[in-house]
């Protein structure tokens, strides 16, 4: 069994009429769990809906970095009240993102720095609430915004764990998640042709601290690279990634699934 640790079932490219059978390929794929994320404060309630339709299905709740200049100042509160919701399994998605241009009125220094604030904010939230952060970082060039995360993650790692979703990059920065006792989850990149770097750090992080997601609708994995993302296709890349690790699909499929249940404190 496995879980897709990181998908986006609210978003607008999945009607509602079709999550049901979404939802059942999944299940006749192995995928047994999916945990939604949702990226702003309109985009909450539909995910919080759909994982109390699904008992398959859990929410996690925050603001993306590429919405904060849409969020009020104030958000803070009701992102809280949000963050108590029985089927809410931890605080995300949320991060920095240094690839996307600044909006309209913004300066790149105005628009990072809002988002560095939110990050922190978000710490905070999740100590208050005893859960742990979904982490996106995303850079155009270089490492800025996953080197700026890691330094506002590390005042809290005593208190919480991160993961760094959607992981990109070489074993090299794997390790200053893993040092500060953050998990890496990975996409269907690790299923493409040139993503040798990303499969090595796949296959390198210890078991407990990696999982699995397909950032659903987004990064199909092959075979299905280029159409739209679902929950089914991290089968794809539990095969990809349990194969460079030299383990059986079951071994990795169970070890896995014992770091969700932690991370997101959800038990079987």
């Amino acid at each position: 069994m496995l879980t897709d640790s990181h998908c986006h079932l609210g978003s607008h490219k999945f009607s509602e009429d079709e999550l049901g059978p979404l939802i059942d390929r999944a299940r006749d794929a192995g995928v047994n769990r999916m945990m939604t994320l949702a990226t702003n404060l309109e985009d909450i309630p539909r995910n919080l809906s759909i994982a109390e339709k699904f008992p398959e299905v859990y929410a996690c709740v925050g603001i993306h970095p590429c919405d904060v200049h849409e969020t009020p100042d104030d958000y803070l509160e009701t992102l809280q009240e949000f963050a108590t919701h029985h089927r809410v399994a931890a605080i995300g998605e949320t991060g920095l993102d240094y690839f996307h241009p600044a909006p309209k009125g913004w300066t790149d220094g105005s628009y990072h720095q809002r988002q560095r604030d939110f990050l922190r904010q978000h710490f905070v939230l999740a100590v208050e609430t005893g859960q742990n952060v979904v982490i996106h970082t995303r850079d155009r060039v270089g490492d800025a915004s996953f080197s700026d995360a890691l330094a506002l993650y590390k005042p809290f790692a005593s208190d919480l764990q991160a993961v760094f979703h959607c992981f990109p990059g070489p074993y090299s920065q794997a390790e200053r998640v893993l040092e500060l006792g953050g998990l890496v989850s990975f996409t269907g990149i690790a299923t493409f042709k040139k993503a040798a770097g990303v499969v090595d750090a796949a296959s390198r992080t210890p078991a407990g601290r990696i999982m699995v997601e397909t950032d659903s609708p987004y990064l199909a994995p092959v075979p299905y690279r280029g159409k739209r993302c679902e929950p089914a296709y991290v089968r794809h890349i539990a095969e990809t990634i349990s194969l460079a690790r030299s383990e059986q699909l079951e071994e990795f499929c169970a070890h896995t699934e014992t770091t969700v249940d932690r991370f997101f404190k959800i038990g079987k």
